[in-house]
């Protein structure tokens, strides 16, 4: 009978324990559970595109008290941007999203901005879901081949409720929010 040393056991361990996690890196990456179900079609991604990236983005909108354009007398508190964190949906950081422009920047340097494609409500007292047409990304990373982004499962975020009047413009508020971002490839 052959007696097993200390030294016998951990290369063993170890040599199983390599064997298991060369299996794993061939596994596929998991499918993303997303699904565009239950959104208005307004703001659904074509066919033909896939989902890449689930990010949580939490932070503050920016406003500013405003003349209405072309409404003498009137005013109305004006989107300026967005500075928000973005994170995986394990909640690590992964790029943050600020404007104006609205841009889109990963961890790894690749940023990408977009153009409005469509909006639709999402509750009283919740900015609206929104589509955009991703411009190509500059950098190589993450957002490289970013065709569109979803903005989804919207929490606060609109204007502010206070007065904006002629004593109040250039005035500026900042608003919590937090929402999905889901960026889109093509297949």
């Amino acid at each position: 009978m052959k007696a097993f040393t200390l030294t016998t056991v951990s290369c063993a361990a170890a040599s199983t324990l390599l064997v298991l996690l060369t299996g794993c890196s061939s596994m596929p990456p998991k499918a993303s559970s997303f699904s565009q179900d239950s959104l208005p079609d307004a703001v659904k991604v074509p066919a033909g595109h896939k989902v890449v990236m689930e990010t949580v983005g939490a932070g503050l909108i920016t406003y500013e008290c405003r003349a209405k354009k072309d409404m003498a007398g009137q005013f109305e508190w004006a989107f300026v941007g967005p500075d928000a964190s973005l994170n995986a949906r394990n909640g690590s950081k992964v790029g943050k999203y600020y404007g104006p422009p609205a841009t889109w920047e990963s961890m790894d340097g690749s940023k990408v901005t977009a153009t409005q494609v469509a909006v639709a409500p999402a509750g009283a007292g919740n900015i609206p879901h929104q589509l955009v047409k991703a411009n190509p990304a500059t950098g190589n990373g993450a957002m490289t081949g970013v065709s569109y982004i979803q903005r989804t499962a919207t929490k606060g975020g609109v204007a502010p409720s206070s007065v904006c009047d002629a004593g109040a413009v250039g005035s500026k508020q900042t608003v919590n929010y937090q929402a999905d971002y889901i960026f889109w490839k093509m297949m």
